[in-house]
């Protein structure tokens, strides 16, 4: 499978395997949590996965900067991206969701897999923070 470069791909293809990649890790994580009923795996889910959750993210990242120049590059490029937004969600959390998922999408096809999987870990940290605030 010829993947191109990912420094050169499109924000929003970077987005469209990033969402997958990143919807793989919470499910994996929401299952080894233990919960067995299909509706509690699906709801813990979408607690991850929904606009805002990664919105947030994305924006204790920028503002706690740990992200690096080249991470910030694609933020801002994924979160520029022209691509028309759900009725569920503001723009601006659709735009930084998009801007996580094409974080998440670059570090995979550039295989940062360590950088990956620590960022995705903070993502998983941070939520579960949120969550319980609510």
């Amino acid at each position: 499978m010829a993947i191109h470069n990912p420094k050169q791909m499109k924000s929003l293809a970077l987005a469209y395997i990033g969402d997958v990649i990143y919807e793989k890790y919470i499910r994996e994580y929401v299952i080894n949590e233990g919960k067995v009923k299909v509706q509690q795996l699906h709801q813990h889910t979408v607690t991850f996965v929904k606009a805002t959750a990664q919105a947030s993210v994305i924006h204790h990242w920028i503002d706690t900067k740990i992200l690096t120049e080249e991470e910030l590059a694609v933020v801002r490029r994924g979160r520029n991206a022209k691509s028309s937004v759900p009725k569920n969600t503001s723009v601006q959390a659709y735009r930084y969701s998009t801007a996580f998922e094409a974080l998440i999408g670059f570090l995979y096809l550039d295989n940062q897999n360590e950088r990956l999987e620590l960022l995705i870990k903070r993502a998983i940290e941070i939520t579960e923070k949120g969550d319980e605030q609510e």
